[in-house]
Order: structure tokens, then sequence, then C-alpha cells
């Protein structure tokens, strides 16, 4: 091979991962970024003696590259990026870069919302059966790190449509996908269409000895797999009717068959309840089913799953009002989950950055649980203008501090406190991580 050159660019997760695996690997390595570079990244820089820079592209370097990789956040239509491949210069994903160099099977999860719960519940099976695996991709640990690191059993990776976007070969023995929901319209021009086909990129190198896990109640899935063929064995999963193959409910117990293999399970022993967990975890059991875990191994982690930070997260009981964290909820799709499970009159602490939401289906749920809202956001027209007129009372603030002292005064015994934005943190928070523990400080300290 020689020693091959490779860019890299962006210094976040995915870019300090391709580094260290491009090192290791015997390219000549230039990473840069345009923005900063976090200190605990730039000392991993420094450690593995590679050439960076930050706060600038020298282009001349970045073109004399035979191979870039595009951190996820970069959008293809970047001019840099145009004009890479004008020139006729490979520009792959971190994921697709990792997967040259690794033979280990691969479970991808993708999806608008579920996928972190998904990831998290399958390599909680998978430990709790003696796999051995490593998880990351778009949560944690980049794919690129773990493969220069180790090498498990298995690898089970959260994976965003931007990630599978720069995808060429990678390929996932079990691929799934949750649902989709308008998200990130912007980056495809405004066309759903352009995102289903991007989160179908799972598929694409699929065989027939490969499985494609999927939501069958969602028709975004169902049209597409209508008009598309895929190799892969099909294992959907749904709550409204019964398969052959596949998962579904059966006298409130999710079922679970494969090849005439069966595993049932009572959804009242769920550790994570509400209709859109049944199926996260029926898609998270059809992968157990799958490795040929322990029936009774797959019961016990189904019922011990403490679920995902920031997702629905129970923080404190303060005067019988339960304070919940559900931060990760940064689109429309995500707070309707959220709103559907609430049990009582609820406080909604709303806003953020709108990625051209719709809230008209909420419309229904916040008329029926919620009575109180409170705008956390820059700009809350909209939120103003879609449930002005449904709640009594609505308040705005740009402090977390005060969001929550204002919920505490409106929250009555019984009541719920809900953070879930329906948006992104960026206009006020650093990521949906900050958005969540600030929540969690301040109803702390209440």
């Amino acid at each position: 091979m020689g020693s091959k050159k490779i860019a890299i660019l962006g210094g976040g997760e995915s870019g300090i991962g391709t580094a260290i695996l491009a090192k290791k690997k015997g390219y000549t390595v230039f990473l840069s970024d345009k923005g900063k570079i976090k200190e605990k990244y730039r000392e991993v820089l420094r450690n593995i003696k590679v050439e960076w820079e930050d706060e600038r592209h020298t282009e001349a370097k970045i073109f004399d590259a035979e191979i870039v990789m595009k951190s996820p956040g970069i959008p293809d239509s970047a001019p840099m990026i145009k004009r890479l491949r004008e020139e006729g210069i490979q520009v792959v994903s971190e994921i697709e870069f990792a997967s040259w160099f690794s033979e280990v099977p691969v479970v991808g999860i993708t999806g608008s919302n579920g996928k972190t719960t998904v990831t998290n519940l399958v390599q909680h099976l998978l430990k709790k059966g003696g796999i051995k695996s490593g998880m990351g991709g778009n949560i944690g640990n980049s794919y690129a790190k773990m493969v220069a690191d180790d090498e498990p059993d298995w690898f089970v990776l959260e994976l965003s449509s931007f990630q599978l976007d720069g995808i060429e070969s990678f390929r996932p023995h079990i691929g799934i996908l949750t649902n989709i929901t308008p998200d990130h319209l912007d980056r495809y021009d405004y066309k759903l269409e352009n995102y289903i086909d991007s989160k179908f990129r799972i598929t694409k190198n699929q065989t027939e000895g490969d499985y494609f896990i999927y939501d069958a109640d969602d028709k975004n899935i169902t049209d597409w797999l209508d008009k598309h063929s895929i190799r892969s064995q099909k294992l959907p999963f749904s709550l409204e009717r019964k398969f052959e193959n596949g998962a579904y409910i059966e006298n409130e117990q999710i079922v679970v068959k494969i090849n005439n293999t069966q595993f049932t399970m009572p959804t009242s022993e769920l550790a994570l309840q509400g209709k859109h967990n049944a199926k996260n975890a029926m898609a998270a059991a059809t992968v157990a089913q799958l490795l040929r875990i322990r029936k009774q191994t797959i019961r016990e982690s189904m019922a011990d799953f403490d679920g995902v930070e920031h997702r629905l997260e129970k923080v404190l009981k303060i005067n019988n009002v339960l304070y919940i964290n559900d931060s990760k909820a940064t689109n429309v799709n995500a707070t309707f989950y959220a709103l559907e499970s609430m049990e009582s009159e609820t406080v909604w602490i709303i806003g953020g950055v709108d990625k051209g939401n719709i809230y008209d289906d909420l419309l229904p749920l916040v008329n029926e649980k919620v009575k109180a809202i409170i705008c956390l956001g820059v700009d809350n027209d909209k939120i103003k203008r879609s449930f002005g007129n449904i709640v009594e009372t609505m308040l705005e603030t740009t402090s977390m501090d005060e969001a929550v002292k204002m919920a505490y005064r409106l929250a009555d015994k019984g009541d719920n406190v809900l953070l879930s934005p329906a948006c992104a943190s960026f206009d006020l928070f650093e990521n949906y991580e900050d958005r969540g523990r600030q929540f969690k400080d301040a109803v702390r300290n209440l």
C-alpha cells in the first residue's frame, strides 16, 4: 500500500478516531479543523504525532491527499467537498474508512428517534449474554477509534444519516431502522425522500446472509420497501400486525419469531414503558434472538435496563412533582413520544433552534396533558403561535435556572415538569447533553 496520504476534515470524535487508526495503518495524516479543536483532542494529536491545524484549512495540504475523511457535520454541498470530488479525490466518512480495517460483524442502528436507546439496549443484551462488544459510532467512541484499539466479537454502532451518506462498502451484518420522521431536512434540500434514501443506505451493501430489522408501522419505511428491493432478510416489528418472521405484540406479550424459534416476554415487565419503547425492545430482542442469547438472559436484560441519559430520565420528585429530563428530544416526533407517555398534568419546557418544525401533531396531546408551557429559547414566536390559544399559561426565558424556578411555581402536587424541547440546543447551550445537565443541576438546586 505504501504510505498513503489522508487529510481529515474535522477534529471532533470521528476525526480524532480516524487519525488514530490511519496513523496505526501507516498513513501520512494531516488533520484540519476550521473551528477550534478541544484540548482533550489536541492532546491526543500531539501524542500520536500527526500534523494538524485548527481555525483554518490549508488547501494545498488537503488537496495533496489521496483520500479525505470528512466529519459528518460537514455537508456534501460544502464548496471544498465539491472541489475535492471534482479533482477525483476520494471523500469518505469515518464509518467507511474504519470498515476497511475490520472483519468484526456490525449491528448498525439508524432512525430519526430511538436509535440511542436501541443501541444501548443491544449493547446491554450482548454484555449480559457474554458477547464481547464495542459500542459507539454516533454516540460515545468513534468506530475508527474502536477498530484501532481492540477487536471485540461484535460492534454495536449508532449511525446518523450524515454518517451513512459517506459510505461506499460499509456493510452491517444486522441493520436496524427504528423509524423515519422529518429531521435535518436542511441538509437534504428540504426533500423528505432524500432523507429517507439516506437512512436506507444502511441496507445498501447487505447480502442475503444479512438481516434488516425495521418498524413495519412506519409508512415512510414500508412505502420505500414497496418501491425498492433489498437483498438482506427482512425482520419487521409492529404493534399492529403479526409476522411469520419478525416481532409483534400478542396478549400483552412481546413475541419475536425467527425461523421457528420464538421468544416471548410480557410488556409489563419491560424496564422502559410506553409504546415507542415496546418497539425499541422488539428491535433489540430481535438482535438477541439472532445471536442466540439465552431467553432468560434476554428477559432479565430487558427488565433491568436503565435507559439513556437525557431520554425521559426521571430526575427527582420534589413536593410530589416529578421532574423529567428529555433533553435528547431534539425534534417534534421525540417530544410526541414524551408527551404521549405523561400520565398526569404536565408543565412543559420547550424551545431552542427549530429545524423546520411543524407542531400540528402535538396539538391534541398538549390540549390533553399540558397545563403550562415555558419557552426556553432565543426565538419562541412559532411555539407561541402554535400553542398560545391552547394553554392558559405561557412564559418565556433564556435561562435554565429561571425556567426550572418558573416550573416549580406552576406545578401542583402530582404534576410532572417535563423538559422536552423538540428543538436543537445551540442557541443557549453547547449541546443537548449540556442542556440536560443544566436542567438536572437546576432541579437539584431548588
